[in-house]
């Protein structure tokens, strides 16, 4: 009997491992993917007026850009063999990017 009651707590704290893990991706879906897709219009806009566009247009294609940006880190995160991995699939291109931003407006704040 009292193997059971072991069985029954190591399947309960599996369980909520596997909750915690999908509940984590989740955020990382939405927070994290909202976060590269930002990064990325705000690079990829300030790169197109850059290279000659007019700046309505280059924010324009940046946003459209951006909404598939935010698609893929959302199926990526989910695809993802864990929970850290997708975080730091997303942290890292995103820091990237805010750092090409920061260098693209000369260092400014």
């Amino acid at each position: 009997m009292r193997a059971d009651v072991a069985s029954s707590a190591s399947r309960g704290t599996a369980l909520a491992r596997y909750r915690w893990a999908v509940a984590s991706r989740a955020v990382a879906a939405v927070g994290g993917g909202y976060a590269v897709s930002a990064a990325c219009a705000a690079a990829l806009g300030l790169v197109a007026h850059r290279a000659g566009m007019t700046r309505v247009d280059a924010v324009t294609l940046s946003t459209m850009l951006s909404f598939v940006v935010y698609a893929v880190a959302v199926l990526w995160v989910f695809a993802c063999a864990t929970a850290t991995r997708a975080w730091l699939g997303l942290a890292v291109p995103a820091a990237a990017l805010l750092a090409t931003v920061w260098w693209l407006y000369g260092g400014q704040p």
